[in-house]
């Protein structure tokens, strides 16, 4: 029998700090990643005061991509897609680096505009991050920046500012010196630069923030290996100025969690995040789950738009490993409803209700693995899978609630996405949703209602259906042993 195999698509992004090259494929609903290529070529490093790209800044460029050409012989023409940002935009010799670099590659590469790639790379955002409302992007690149307003797939707002983390460098720390004084004159030099949209965005607002850059990558890194939450805050990205001045020079840069590879822009960029959170006022920033390559990639697969990018992952996840979807909507349903019986004793965060809608939507993944180990194998399809649309804290804790969704009960580890209170409670009503539904019939699931005093939950349901449902009743005596032994209180009562 003859295979179907879904056509191949590549982005590659000629950026100014780096190359990167993306070769993925639609399967099920969702992109699979199938290579990623990344070489440090520093374009921007090679401008000169004229703006002209040196010799040697070319030939990196040209030797990434005589590796990158191998790659696409075998995808269609029609399915790869290849531009130049910032620096190209800025080089008055670009023409002669196209010139080879297209005769390498066997392609054309589009020079883009700044308001394009910003629009390309809100795209990417808004295709692979979750949330609602208008969201503000930020995308700190090697010698611009894109600031971006939107709502959904629809951009409001679409700026290119010309500041990045290597022109930063090369203009306020040539002298690698991580001093007080390198700090300021970066910080205000970004914030003159903002200046001119300040208005114009405060008066758009927006409810969330995202970053998609490296800088923001390389923050969330260090606060994670240093015991922080994902959130990234004013006041810590002070206390990572605070980190780096520690040291004397860019060279000696030690931070914890902090790559190798990432050090050298990493003040640079961090100089101008700060300048935009003091100058927008931004409270708070996530890391985005894609850019300028996914967006790229999402263009060209038009199928791929939904209006809900994590119902989009969830659909792609239960279809890829065959989940039993009627099912997987009653467990929904019914953590869904235990949820709303105790949210307003609770309060849980709002990201709650979609954490506790995934865990009951894929509960059952890792018995397409093996049954008797299923929360294990769960775990780690998870925590190895990517989920467009929420955020690494969030598969995280999706994946340790799924660890734990049945039979033995343990405590959570620490994790970031929601408080420990709250992430417990999500952990008990998955639980007694699963056990409520297990028979796989809506027309066999129980009447029952859920009380909540503080921390103690009490469930009733009818005497009459307990007593015809024996099995039900012992897992929901058993599960109420368990919660109560960790320190939960669980009753169950029998109503007349």
């Amino acid at each position: 029998m003859e295979r179907t195999v879904s056509p191949l698509y590549a982005a590659i992004d000629l950026g100014s700090n780096s190359f990167h090259m993306w070769i993925v494929r639609d399967i099920a609903g969702t992109v699979q990643t199938l290579a990623k290529i990344k070489r440090k070529v520093r374009l921007a490093a090679g401008l000169n005061s004229n703006n002209e790209l040196s010799l040697d800044a070319m030939q990196r460029g040209w030797d990434c991509l005589s590796l990158f050409a191998e790659r696409l012989q075998d995808i269609p023409a029609a399915n790869i897609r290849i531009v130049g940002t910032a620096a190209l935009r800025t080089a008055v010799n670009a023409n002669a680096f196209l010139s080879k670099a297209e005769k390498i590659l066997g392609y054309p590469i589009q020079i883009i505009p700044g308001e394009e790639e910003a629009r390309i790379i809100y795209q990417g955002v808004a295709h692979t991050s979750g949330g609602c409302g208008k969201r503000l992007v930020v995308d700190i690149g090697g010698a611009s920046t894109e600031v971006i307003i939107g709502e959904g797939f629809d951009a409001s707002a679409l700026t290119s500012l010309k500041i990045g983390c290597v022109t930063w460098l090369e203009r306020y720390f040539k002298d690698r010196a991580l001093t007080a004084a390198n700090f300021d004159t970066a910080i205000t030099a970004a914030k003159a630069a903002i200046s001119p949209i300040v208005e114009q965005y405060q008066t758009l607002g927006w409810t969330t923030c995202v970053g998609a850059s490296g800088t923001v990558q390389a923050l969330q890194e260090i606060m994670l290996a240093q015991g922080m939450d994902e959130i990234i805050t004013l006041a810590k990205l002070k206390r990572m100025q605070r980190q780096a001045m520690q040291y004397e020079r860019l060279e000696d840069l030690d931070i914890e969690g902090l790559t190798l590879e990432r050090a050298l822009v990493f003040p640079s960029g961090l100089s101008i995040l700060i300048a935009i959170f003091e100058s927008l006022g931004i409270e708070s920033m996530t890391l985005a789950g894609g850019a300028l390559r996914e967006g790229m990639v999402y263009d060209m697969m038009t199928q791929m738009r939904h209006h809900d990018v994590r119902e989009r992952t969830l659909a792609s996840l239960q279809n890829r490993f065959q989940l039993d979807t009627g099912h997987a909507a009653e467990v929904t349903g019914t953590a869904l409803n235990l949820l709303d019986a105790c949210q307003s004793a609770w309060q849980l965060e709002p990201q709650a209700r979609y954490l506790l809608k995934a865990c009951a939507g894929l509960h059952e993944i890792g018995t397409m693995v093996e049954f008797k180990k299923s929360g294990e194998h769960a775990a780690y399809l998870i925590h190895h899978s990517d989920l467009p649309g929420f955020t690494r804290a969030q598969k995280h804790l999706i994946g340790e609630l799924l660890r734990r969704y049945r039979e033995q009960l343990s405590s959570l580890p620490e994790q970031h996405a929601l408080s420990a209170p709250s992430a417990t409670r999500l952990l008990r009503l998955l639980r007694l949703a699963v056990i409520l539904c297990h028979r796989r019939d809506h027309c066999h699931q129980p009447p029952f209602t859920l009380d909540v005093t503080d921390n103690k939950l009490s469930l009733t349901l009818p005497a009459s259906w307990l007593a015809a449902n024996p099995l039900t009743d012992a897992e929901l005596q058993q599960e109420a042993n368990r919660q109560s032994d960790m320190g939960w209180p669980l009753t169950l009562i029998a109503s007349e």
